[in-house]
């Protein structure tokens, strides 16, 4: 007769990524204790994020047993949208800088039309 018994994970490391997260979270609030300015803060703000996140869905979500079809349909749509808002951030210097130059600088002027 078969086992209907699922996978079972050990739960040791349930624990430690625990304890990481926790490790991981304080590094995060000595970001703001510290009160670090600039591109520091911002970057250290969003690796620490990332890897709390990562482990999350990694070992609590049961991502990192699942095959890899699934973590490509779960992961790379938001990899997607990362790119695409780094791409949007990189542009918008541009973009503001020539309606700045557009409709600051122009010599157009409306004339009323007389009938």
């Amino acid at each position: 007769m078969a086992s209907s018994e699922g996978q079972q994970h050990p739960l040791t490391i349930y624990f430690w990524i625990w304890g990481l997260l926790f490790v991981v979270s304080g590094f995060s609030y000595m970001v703001d204790y510290l009160q670090l300015q600039g591109a520091l803060r911002w970057t250290l703000i969003i690796v620490f994020m990332f890897v709390k996140a990562g482990f999350i869905v990694g070992i609590f979500m049961h991502m990192t047993w699942e095959r890899m079809a699934l973590k490509a349909a779960i992961l790379l749509p938001p990899i997607a949208i990362l790119i695409f808002i780094a791409l949007m951030s990189i542009e918008a210097d541009y973009t503001f800088l020539t309606r700045i130059e557009f409709f600051g600088e122009s010599d157009f002027v409306v004339e009323p039309v007389h009938h």
